[in-house]
């Protein structure tokens, strides 16, 4: 059963945005009113950007997303705008509540192939919607083409035309829109790369579709979500008054030599930032005095010289978690480093350098064989390199048709909390659940980011918060922290400018 949070963030295929409307006309609300509603939020954005009188072209489609568009030149025309109406294919052709709309247009309709977006102030792309699973060809690719050559700015209507709202594909050419209006809840394509850099403003219409009626008695089950800070929250971390460092959560680093003592103290300490109680790092032992002498990002240096040393501290009781990867290095010390952690019982993080290596032992095992039988939490934090690495083998997970698909089939097979990083990172848990990311910066593009991310979910892991919303709440505070630096980041910067982005977060408050 899903939380009122999860509902209220959730994101919808256009195959349940379909059952959502079905729902909602079963409840009372017809048709022709959901569609005079859609077309009445697309004429009002296109008012806000122009002024009555100015040029508006308006191309329409043979579908429900021609309907709206028909609504909307309408509703246009009776404000005073003065509104050019082309429609892909034959009016007659219409059916259903698109036609009934069409009948109450009574403009001229020229075909789109007339079409001449560069004399029109404003677009209104209502071609087709989020559901279209082809490229688009001859005059509606052609206008398409023209739209994006003009200077006018464009709205379209569900998602712009050519993309799709499941994927964030766009196979061929496709609007560029300046803003997307669209219904109810978000769809994947309107987050998912290429398709949100599409996409512009997106506006979400309410048009009297209730969470009541889409969600309940089992009409539509929330899955898939955007990922903010009401996904997690209930689960963030409390400590009562007499907490002590060990119930704080403890943090072990397994780190390299000499040649990479800056990752693993980036993870350090981001654990200690985000909360854990203490963090030891395990290095090599000609590493250890250069740990020893760096300062405070981790409490606690080790020396480890062999796969024992580790499986000895890996059995510490009190230990929360285990980050591997960072600079560990990829020889057969670091190999065994990372088999002893996957063989633990201790929740853990496997990033950078462990994931080449556990990569490398998938010619022999696949890896959810080696990652399911842990017995407890796990995080993979692949970026797209390293996930297409892992799962070469599986045809499955490489098969699917988009980023959050593949990161939904990854977890399935390995068990494991999966974070396919990116511009639009996505997380994923075995259950099929899966949240995309909205936070983030170009400036994250700097070494050593991603070694905080993991410290991050490492930290939060270690306090005892479940492996999915760790990662969800990690990935948001780490591009959240971004956003608000700003210019000039490195990766020194991110534990403490994690800090103010805390601070905001409301206390979580018992019962």
């Amino acid at each position: 059963m899903s939380t009122a949070d999860e509902i209220a963030l959730a994101l919808l295929t256009p195959t349940e945005m379909a059952r959502a409307d079905r729902a909602a006309i079963a409840a009372g609300t017809t048709g022709p009113v959901l569609m005079e509603r859609a077309g009445r939020a697309v004429a009002d954005a296109v008012s806000r950007r122009a002024r009555p009188g100015q040029a508006i072209l308006v191309l329409c489609g043979p579908g429900n997303n021609g309907g709206d568009g028909f609504v909307a030149a309408r509703l246009l025309r009776e404000r005073g705008f003065g509104v050019t109406l082309a429609l892909s294919g034959d009016r007659e052709a219409l059916k259903g509540d698109a036609l009934a709309m069409a009948q109450a247009w009574t403009g001229e309709v020229m075909p789109i192939s007339s079409a001449a977006p560069e004399r029109a102030a404003v677009v209104v792309d209502a071609l087709f919607g989020a559901g279209l699973d082809r490229p688009l060809a001859g005059d509606v690719a052609a206008v398409v083409q023209r739209v994006n050559a003009s200077a006018a700015a464009v709205i379209a209507v569900d998602v712009p035309s050519g993309l799709s709202g499941e994927t964030g594909r766009a196979d061929g050419a496709v609007t560029r829109a300046d803003e997307t209006v669209t219904f109810f809840r978000l769809k994947p394509g309107h987050l998912l790369y290429p398709g949100r850099g599409l996409c512009g403003v997106v506006t979400l219409a309410d048009i009297g579709i209730t969470a009541e009626v889409a969600f309940g008695k089992g009409a539509l089950e929330a899955r898939t979500f955007r990922n903010e800070p009401p996904l997690w929250r209930a689960e963030w971390p409390h400590h009562a008054v007499d907490t002590h460092k060990y119930k704080r959560g403890a943090v072990l680093v397994l780190a390299g030599g000499l040649a990479g003592v800056g990752a693993p103290r980036l993870g350090a300490r981001a654990a200690l930032r985000i909360g854990a109680g203490l963090v030891t790092i395990a290095c090599r032992p000609e590493a250890l005095a250069a740990h020893a002498a760096r300062g405070p990002d981790a409490l606690i240096q080790r020396a480890a010289a062999s796969a024992a040393d580790i499986e000895t501290l890996l059995a510490e009781k009190r230990l929360g978690a285990v980050l591997a990867g960072p600079a560990l290095g990829l020889d057969e010390t670091a190999r065994e480093a990372v088999l002893a952690a996957q063989r633990s019982r201790v929740p853990a993080v496997f990033d950078a350098d462990a994931l080449t290596l556990l990569a490398a032992e998938t010619t022999s095992v696949p890896i959810g064989s080696r990652i399911r039988p842990r017995g407890a939490a796990c995080v993979l934090t692949p970026h797209e390199g390293e996930f297409e690495r892992l799962f070469a083998s599986s045809a499955d997970v490489m098969a699917a048709p988009s980023r959050l698909e593949r990161a939904r089939r990854a977890s399935a097979a390995t068990g494991a909390v999966v974070v396919l990083k990116g511009p639009d990172s996505v997380i994923a848990e075995p259950g099929g659940r899966a949240a995309i990311n909205m936070t983030g910066s170009p400036d994250l593009a700097t070494a050593g980011s991603g070694d905080v991310l993991a410290g991050l979910i490492a930290g939060l892991l270690a306090q005892g918060m479940p492996a999915f919303q760790a990662a969800c709440a990690a990935v948001w505070l780490h591009g959240k922290a971004a956003e608000r630096f700003g210019r000039g980041l490195i990766a020194d910067d991110l534990p403490e400018a994690v800090l103010p982005v805390l601070s905001e977060l409301p206390a979580r408050r018992d019962g």
